[in-house]
């Protein structure tokens, strides 16, 4: 049987999603749980890797088992191994040829970011931070020369491993609630640090140290040192991949109402 779950956790303990040899990871979490529940080894495969310290409403992973118990036992009981700040949120059969990443038509992310001339404190690590007012006219006015399909080798970084630079970024959102800020991510995929790199860009912007020209003269030179430093993970959310209907997969968790 495959299985599919959807994963909620806060990154701020982890060397981020994919399992490594040293250093804490949100997969290994998961899998030790797994294990210990099934009382078998379980290796899963996920929607979109997250770097140390990004968090994830809804990571989807998939994986095979023989193991046949309800799919709400499955939430309890691997939730009941994992660590407080990472939990399943729903777990659903799903037909073999489902494959959590590439059966996504598209990835979800959010910038959750705090403008205020005093730091963060009871959110520290959950938003980002800049202690300069922003400007959302010049910022849209951006985002705009980024949607569709380009080469983002300027939002890229160094160690990203994508056979490709060439993404189709289909939509960019700004609003503001008070000094919170929120922008929204939806392309097919995603490079290494893209959305970080795109975040310093557009608070330069925002703040009026550079122009809304700027950002196509960023992306045009396909160059990484064009662009502005790699911006902070703390308020980087995966909200997760969309599928087609017929999979029959929720779209969304109740974590998604807390995020202002």
């Amino acid at each position: 049987m495959r299985l599919a779950l959807a994963i909620s956790y806060n990154g701020q303990a982890y060397q981020g999603w994919q399992s490594q040899l040293s250093g804490q990871t949100v997969q290994d979490q998961l899998e030790s749980a797994l294990g210990k529940f099934s009382a078998h080894r379980v290796s899963t495969l996920c929607a979109g890797r997250t770097d140390a310290g990004v968090h994830a409403l809804m990571q989807i992973v998939h994986f095979d088992t023989e193991i046949d118990r309800p799919a709400f036992s499955w939430v309890r009981g691997t939730n009941s191994f994992l660590p407080r700040d990472i939990a399943v949120q729903w777990a659903q059969p799903v037909p073999t040829e489902f494959h959590c990443r590439a059966s996504a038509l598209s990835r979800r992310y959010v910038y959750i970011l705090l403008a205020s001339a005093v730091r963060p404190s009871f959110d520290a690590g959950r938003v980002g931070w800049t202690f300069r007012p922003l400007a959302i006219e010049p910022m849209r006015t951006a985002a705009e020369m980024l949607l569709g399909e380009h080469d983002f080798t300027s939002f890229r970084a160094s160690a990203c491993q994508a056979l490709s630079p060439v993404k189709n970024l289909q939509r960019i959102a700004i609003s503001q609630r008070g000094a919170y800020w929120r922008f929204e991510f939806e392309a097919n995929a995603f490079l290494h640090h893209m959305i970080r790199n795109i975040m310093g860009c557009l608070i330069a912007i925002g703040q009026e140290v550079r122009s809304p020209a700027w950002m196509r003269e960023v992306l045009l030179a396909r160059n990484r040192d064009a662009a502005a430093p790699t911006f902070s993970p703390d308020g980087l959310y995966f909200l997760g991949p969309r599928y087609a209907p017929h999979w029959g997969l929720p779209d969304r968790t109740p974590a998604f109402d807390g995020l202002p």
